[in-house]
């Protein structure tokens, strides 16, 4: 399956300033990608390159901010680097003339913490080797892999790819189906897919591309059709559908057309099950039922885009959750992936959106304080679906119980 913008593997480089992390992502990119400067400081806000490495493929760098950086900028600076963390499948932290001191071992613990898989690496060799003592010291202490290297004169850079191809967690690269598991050879599954004014002018959104992709890679059919359609077609397809797929907002349409002995879900709560936190979002989803009035609810949208006058997540939701629940909810959105502005524990739950630009270990981290908070988190397309009404037939393709009515086996 082609992969979203950003659902490549992400490398992290990590460091002081000036110990050549940005000549070491040209290292690997082959070419020059990334400003490099004897000053201090050249590299500010972590930058994300998208690059092609031999041997290893696509991945995502990301190139940091010195972690000893100085001042209340350079503090903002090492708090965005430290961010970073939770965005990569893996990290390199670099140093330079044998200085390991408090910064590094912070590093450390904050990727162990993370649990994040990192190499270590004596850059700079060329001015100065690593010291033995040091070397055998990190190796023992540490249990990671530990290389030597110059990225001004790279005489091993096969050593550096290959110990980052083997370091590199199969999870950065293995990808759960999205209904490949669904459908057997020659199935047909039929897709309902609006175009209105936030479908993007002469293309599909990109969970419908990778749904279409996937029933492809499985062998399967897809007919695509807009909503208005699904009546008229539905009667005429044969053979049926084994599984249709709707946009969320046309959910209530869509599940008073399609047969109850059709499966029906979402191309939200699809993403869910594939790289969200399925089962929390099968615990979370009924607390919609519970909430109270003067509760705030945090929304997150994992990518920045054109907000419309009906927006999905910043009007849409907001609005069918006050309308279902009866209650004067509080809504917070935040897209992208930065920090919050107040404390999770502000908030009785969080709605995340599929995730379809961003990798699963970024959706998982983003979800995890408020999980560790004890805050039920939910879905797009799942807290859509209990608001209608539909939520056990949503769900039914993905835990095997019957719908709503009972319909589906």
């Amino acid at each position: 399956m082609k992969r979203g913008r950003d659902t490549k593997p992400h490398i992290g480089i990590f460091g002081r300033r000036n110990v050549g992390k940005s000549s070491l992502i040209n290292i690997l990119a082959g070419h020059e990608v990334a400003i490099v400067s004897e000053i201090a400081g050249t590299t500010t806000d972590p930058v994300k390159k998208s690059i092609e490495i031999p041997q290893l493929g696509p991945v995502i760098l990301i190139d940091t901010a010195g972690i000893d950086d100085t001042g209340e900028l350079g503090e903002k600076r090492i708090s965005k680097t430290k961010e970073a963390m939770s965005q990569v499948d893996l990290a390199l932290m670099l140093f330079a003339h044998n200085t390991f001191n408090d910064d590094e071992k912070e590093l450390i613990r904050d990727f162990q913490k993370a649990g994040l898989p990192y190499v270590i690496i004596h850059n700079k060799s060329d001015e100065e080797k690593l010291d033995n003592n040091l070397g055998r010291v990190l190796e023992e202490r540490y249990n990671a892999p530990l290389l030597d290297f110059s990225s001004v004169i790279p005489v091993n850079p096969d050593d550096l790819i290959r110990i980052i191809r083997e370091t590199m967690p199969e999870s950065a690269y293995t990808k759960r189906p999205l209904v490949g598991d669904l459908i057997s050879y020659g199935d047909t599954v039929l897709l309902i897919t609006p175009i209105d004014i936030e479908a993007p002018e002469g293309r599909m959104i990109l969970p419908q591309v990778q749904v279409i992709r996937d029933v492809l890679d499985n062998d399967g059919v897809c007919v695509v059709c807009k909503e208005r359609e699904v009546d008229t077609f539905i009667k005429k397809m044969q053979p049926k559908p084994v599984l249709a797929i709707t946009d969320s907002q046309v959910f209530p349409k869509a599940d008073a057309a399609i047969p109850k002995e059709i499966p029906l879900t979402s191309f939200s709560i699809v993403l869910a099950r594939q790289k969200g936190d399925f089962e929390n979002y099968l615990k979370g989803t009924p607390k919609i039922s519970e909430l109270k009035s003067g509760d705030r609810v945090l929304i997150l949208e994992s990518c920045t885009h054109h907000v419309s006058c009906d927006d999905i997540g910043r009007v849409k939701i907001p609005r069918w959750l006050s309308n279902f629940t009866g209650k004067d909810l509080s809504f917070d959105i935040v897209s992208g992936l930065g920090a919050l502005s107040r404390p999770v524990t502000d908030y009785a739950m969080v709605i995340q959106c599929g995730g379809c630009m961003i990798t699963r270990k970024q959706l998982l981290n983003r979800l995890k304080p408020a999980l560790d908070a004890g805050i039920p988190v939910t879905n797009y397309g799942m807290a859509i679906a209990w608001v209608h009404g539909i939520y056990h037939r949503a769900i039914a393709p993905f835990t095997g119980k019957a719908g709503d009515k009972g319909e589906y086996l």
